[in-house]
């Protein structure tokens, strides 16, 4: 007997929170989120619900918790974007498309409720939310910010009649294939031609001015694509207070023009998926120091975010970027570096990677149904 019971109590977002962490046991690609982190993600309290509108279902077999999943409402993409639609995340299941169908339909109803036409996911409350339902790349480990599933998932939407609506690619690197001899040349030539210039950091406390400057930068640069919702300041405190202690001032590069304004950006990390496969889902009393070991030496970097204004877009400006990229990581010993997920349809970030010989290592899609 399969039933779906709302989550409202803390006990029940507590196994909301917690029920990968049986479902994924002992797989060595899961990489398990930081359980109190998740829990302050769904207090009704933060500013991200002004925009959105989010209940969370259990589902039980036999009285055996069996999936979880979010319905979800942005807002600003309904009204301002009229994109008439409601979003699915937080979407884990045991194998069997019953308990599948069971929670999809929860959905379903929110959206029915509210006369919206369609349904999609996993995606989260935005776009800096994981997205992406993992359809290549089983055997790979997930990045910190990239969702990890069953190869199950993925059919048991097909078969309920879900139709792709984005795909996103993953890229590995060699960072031995990032050719300075040619990189450094067209950086000094960029320099002069455009007045442009590097401005790196010495401390996280000297990055935070500029955080609400590099997320006005991200809204201008994805603002063609089709599945980008604009990202809204009180969006923008809430995911600086959730990342910002994961950032090192090494790993952050900014392009500034003659006048100071910022033109571009990216952001790199050390890799912390181990870490918090060690972690378990708790900093204490020993997980925040394997962070801190995978801070202070780790050979795996992942490529978080870049963003270029679109006035210097094909001017050749993240040469700047992918300079300092090099410097970090030569002097950190990085041998391997992997892009977090990147729309398909995003053909100018993609054309970043191409003389580095990068294989796609991972897939993901974003699966559709009328209502």
């Amino acid at each position: 007997m399969i039933t779906v019971k709302e989550a409202l109590t803390q006990k029940e977002m507590t196994d909301f929170v917690t029920f990968p962490f049986q479902l994924y046991k002992n797989n060595p690609y899961w990489v398990p989120p930081l359980i109190k982190d998740e829990l302050k993600s769904f207090n009704p309290k933060n500013d991200i619900f002004k925009s959105v509108t989010a209940r969370y279902f259990l589902a039980y077999q036999d009285g055996k918790l069996a999936g979880r999943i979010a319905a979800i409402i942005n807002w600003t993409e309904v009204n301002t974007l009229h994109k008439s639609k409601v979003r699915f995340g937080w979407f884990d299941v045991i194998d069997d498309i019953k308990v599948t169908k069971a929670l999809l339909d929860k959905v379903i109803e929110l959206g029915n409720e509210h006369k919206l036409e369609y349904m999609e996911g996993p995606v989260g409350f935005s776009n800096m939310d994981k997205a992406g339902m993992l359809t290549e790349g089983f055997d790979q480990i997930a990045t910190m910010i990239g969702l990890y599933n069953h190869a199950y998932y993925p059919e048991h939407l097909k078969t309920l009649g879900f139709t792709i609506e984005a795909e996103w690619l993953e890229y590995k690197i060699d960072a031995k294939q990032v050719d300075l001899g040619k990189i450094e040349p067209l950086s000094r030539i960029i320099e002069q031609r455009y007045a442009v210039k590097s401005l790196n950091f010495k401390s996280t406390k000297d990055i935070i001015p500029y955080v609400d400057e590099m997320f006005g930068l991200l809204n201008k640069t994805y603002a063609e694509l089709q599945s980008f919702v604009p990202i809204e300041q009180f969006q923008i405190d809430h995911y600086k207070e959730k990342y910002i202690s994961f950032i090192h001032p090494d790993f952050i590069t900014c392009v500034t023009d003659k006048d100071g304004k910022m033109i571009a950006f990216g952001i790199t990390m050390p890799s912390f998926s181990k870490a918090f496969q060690k972690a378990n889902g708790k900093l204490f009393p020993f997980g925040f120091l394997h962070l801190l070991r995978a801070m202070k030496k780790n050979d795996h970097a992942e490529f978080y975010l870049i963003g270029v204004d679109p006035e210097y877009q094909n001017k050749g400006v993240t040469a700047l970027i992918l300079k300092r990229m090099y410097e970090v990581f030569t002097k950190r010993g990085i041998l391997t570096v992997e892009t977090n997920p990147q729309l398909e349809e995003n053909k100018k970030i993609q054309q970043l990677w191409k003389n580095f010989s990068p294989i796609i290592h991972k897939r993901r899609k974003t699966f559709r149904k009328d209502l």
